[in-house]
């Protein structure tokens, strides 16, 4: 690679360049959330309130490929990184959430390690993988970063989802894939397909998250989760869980609003009116 393709352009942008995939692959532990309301202001919202990465999320979320044009800029004004779950593992949909200026991808039910190294393909350009070429995008700064091409597959984040027990006992080969960076627990997704749903305290469940974990290090992976609150992100980062998710913008929302009326309605019952 040329000095020109490793030359990192200065000055104000709403991309990663490549930080979070750096920190993940140093060990760092890191904490995010997901963004299912497909809004640019609640993504900013998460984003000034302290998060190191959001998840738009296009599989159960409410947006499209628009909402990725919007919520990169509105997160990376706070140096913030929006990895995209694409809905679909189609070498379109990646390669357009990547030229939005998505920090990375994340790849929902992969159930085998050759249906992982044929999805990674789609996050890198010739000949490397199967990208498709242009640089009137923002990933390339609208043509005004001619090293944006040659830094990418240094740059772009890959994360597999595990959420079957065929992922699971493939967890080895998946880690072991390159251009994989991060193997992300799906918990209900997981439990369910283990015949356990949301019995994410049954021995079979967490005998699983064991296996995942063991294999993400053993191949300099990182591991990640998603957990319902800072107390439990606090124990999985304890237990070496790197890529950390505390919810959903729309979780958290309504837990934070539910937990304000309940605290502010009397003790007697009550209904709208004043009619009890």
């Amino acid at each position: 690679m040329s000095t020109a393709d490793t030359n990192v352009p200065t000055g104000p942008s709403p991309l990663d360049r490549g930080r979070l995939r750096a920190r993940l692959a140093a060990g760092e532990a890191t904490l995010g959330t997901f963004v299912g309301a497909a809004s640019p202001v609640t993504a900013e919202a998460c984003a000034a309130a302290g998060v190191e990465w959001l998840v738009l999320d296009l599989e159960h979320g409410s947006g499209g490929a628009e909402q990725v044009r919007d919520v990169v800029p509105a997160a990376g004004a706070y140096g913030v990184p929006t990895v995209v779950r694409v809905e679909s593992d189609a070498r379109i949909r990646i390669g357009r959430v990547l030229d939005l200026g998505a920090a990375g991808v994340m790849l929902p039910r992969m159930d085998a390690a050759e249906e992982v190294r044929e999805a990674i393909r789609h996050l890198r350009y010739p000949p490397r993988g199967d990208r498709g070429v242009a640089t009137y995008n923002r990933a390339c700064r609208f043509g005004l970063d001619s090293g944006a091409l040659g830094r990418a597959h240094h740059e772009v984040l890959g994360v597999v989802q595990i959420e079957s027990a065929s992922a699971v006992e493939q967890a080895e080969q998946i880690a072991a894939v390159d251009g994989v960076d991060v193997l992300f627990v799906g918990p209900q997704d997981l439990s369910h397909n283990l015949g356990v749903p949301f019995e994410l305290d049954s021995p079979t469940y967490l005998a699983a998250l064991q296996r995942v974990r063991s294999a993400a290090e053993r191949h300099g992976k990182a591991c990640g989760l998603l957990v319902g609150d800072g107390a439990a992100a606090a124990a999985r980062h304890a237990e070496g869980w790197r890529f950390v998710a505390i919810g959903s913008d729309a979780t958290l929302l309504a837990a934070a609003v539910a937990a304000e009326l309940a605290r502010a309605r009397p003790s007697t019952p009550y209904t709208r009116g004043g009619q009890t």
